[in-house]
């Protein structure tokens, strides 16, 4: 029978999660998650496998904890206030980002996907994830006439998740607090009726 772990997985997933989100996949060292994390080296292979093993986990993590956490903050609201929602958690985050760390998923995007059809596919899954969010928003925002017919709910996700992709890669580079809410006020506007 396997010992129970003597540790807090989630704060150590957390520390990973932080490692890796700052320093992406390859520069980040077992040495750097050990210090982050507060584990040895052994602890870290016995509990989660190698380095990819453990960042696959971190890369998990980070998207339940930050993209589908914000899903269901937002998806409860109704869907103008759900989209506007999204994005000013997203521009909150981005702006209060002093190592422009970006997004951990679009990081991973330019990094691991090219070359890690399992990342890739990790990756694809949470983007998909997004755009069915705009597109049951966009959705029932056409049903009750606060969200425009004239382009089909599906452009709408496709352009809201493509303006998305873009701020959080600005804010990496141009964090600033102007260019991000212009990009965003004008992307939501496309949604006026």
């Amino acid at each position: 029978m396997a010992r129970p772990r003597e540790f807090d997985e989630g704060a150590v997933l957390d520390a990973a999660v932080q490692c890796f989100w700052a320093h992406g996949f390859e520069t980040t060292s077992v040495r750097d998650l050990m210090a982050q994390t507060g584990l040895t080296a052994a602890s870290l292979y016995n509990a989660y496998g190698d380095k990819r093993a453990i960042y696959r986990t971190a890369l998990d993590r980070y998207i339940e904890t930050s993209i589908g956490a914000r899903i269901a903050r937002c998806a409860a609201l109704p869907p103008r206030e759900a989209l506007g929602g999204f994005f000013d958690e997203i521009l909150r985050r981005s702006l209060s980002d002093r190592e422009h760390k970006g997004c951990m998923v679009v990081n991973s995007a330019l990094e691991m996907a090219p070359r890690d059809p399992e990342v890739r596919q990790v990756i694809a899954a949470a983007l998909v994830r997004i755009e069915a969010f705009f597109r049951s928003c966009a959705e029932r925002g056409q049903q009750d006439g606060t969200i425009t017919r004239a382009m089909s709910a599906t452009a709408l996700a496709q352009h809201l998740l493509g303006v998305l992709m873009g701020v959080r890669v600005l804010a990496r580079v141009r964090p600033e607090k102007a260019l991000l809410q212009g990009i965003v006020t004008t992307a939501l506007a496309t949604l006026d009726v």
